[in-house]
């Protein structure tokens, strides 16, 4: 078993969720807590795995010689944010 210490804040935070009825201990606060943080550090590896993969898929094309110009590349950038600004205000 662990023993923790917390900050004043975050012991402030513990007893208001407390407080208002979410969770019936401390110990469930800082379960879900770790849960939360572990679901977030799945998604991050996730997210960096897919980076990793990605990069080695442009450094593959581009050592193969397949490139394109970085005007071109800002067009594309800028048409595709201006289409989600077109969707998303739609």
């Amino acid at each position: 078993m662990l023993n923790l210490t917390l900050t004043p804040e975050l012991e402030q935070f513990v007893k208001t969720q407390l407080e208002n009825g979410k969770y019936t201990s401390p110990e469930e606060v800082v379960l879900a807590a770790l849960r939360m943080f572990a679901k977030q550090e799945n998604i991050y590896k996730g997210r960096f795995e897919e980076l990793q993969r990605e990069i080695m898929i442009g450094v593959e094309a581009s050592s193969r010689g397949e490139v394109i110009d970085s005007d071109t590349v800002f067009h594309q950038i800028q048409a595709k944010l201006e289409q989600r600004r077109q969707h998303e205000g739609a």
